[in-house]
């Protein structure tokens, strides 16, 4: 009986997407991305992080090399992680920087600067575009989830608790410059 009610639960409605597909950029011979979350915090979680438990926002990029008749391979993958507390005391929101990236805590009073900081991924260094192939096709994915209190799984998943997008693809890419 339990099991069927799990198996025919539905999650909940999620408001997490990306705005767009990833950008990629080939800055001083080094491959970065940008991307943009929307609904960085879905309004679920609001009453949770004003009640001062975290929620944890993941963002999961991949490189790979495109193949044409055989299986394409990953070259690199990232993972950042990013925390978003809020101190009832001083009604204050940090961001932390907890895993793929050196960052300064950001402290804000409004919610919504906070999702904008929390929601980018801005100048993310890949590779060297000396390590890739000139000859070669590659693109890039990225994935991105929210949970509350750092647990994201199918169960979570299932009664609202964490929310994730499918894998955004970027178009094609060389790593020749054209003009």
């Amino acid at each position: 009986m339990a099991l069927g009610l799990l198996l025919a639960a539905t999650p909940a409605n999620s408001e997490l997407r990306f705005s767009d597909r990833p950008e990629i950029f080939l800055n001083d011979n080094e491959l970065t991305v940008q991307a943009v979350l929307l609904g960085a915090v879905p309004p679920a979680f609001h009453e949770s992080l004003q009640s001062g438990i975290p929620t944890h926002i993941r963002f999961y990029v991949e490189l790979w090399q495109y193949s044409r008749f055989w299986v394409n391979s990953r070259l690199q993958a990232r993972m950042l992680e990013r925390q978003l507390a809020y101190n009832v005391v001083t009604k204050e929101y940090k961001l932390v920087s907890t895993a793929g990236e050196q960052r300064e805590p950001y402290v804000t009073k409004d919610l919504r600067e906070a999702q904008r900081v929390a929601s980018e991924i801005r100048g993310l260094k890949l590779a060297a575009a000396s390590s890739l192939d000139p000859k070669e096709l590659y693109y890039v994915q990225v994935r991105a989830d929210v949970s509350i209190g750092g647990v994201n799984t199918f169960l979570t998943r299932m009664t609202g608790e964490a929310e994730e997008t499918p894998w955004i693809r970027s178009p094609l890419l060389t790593v020749t410059r054209t003009q």
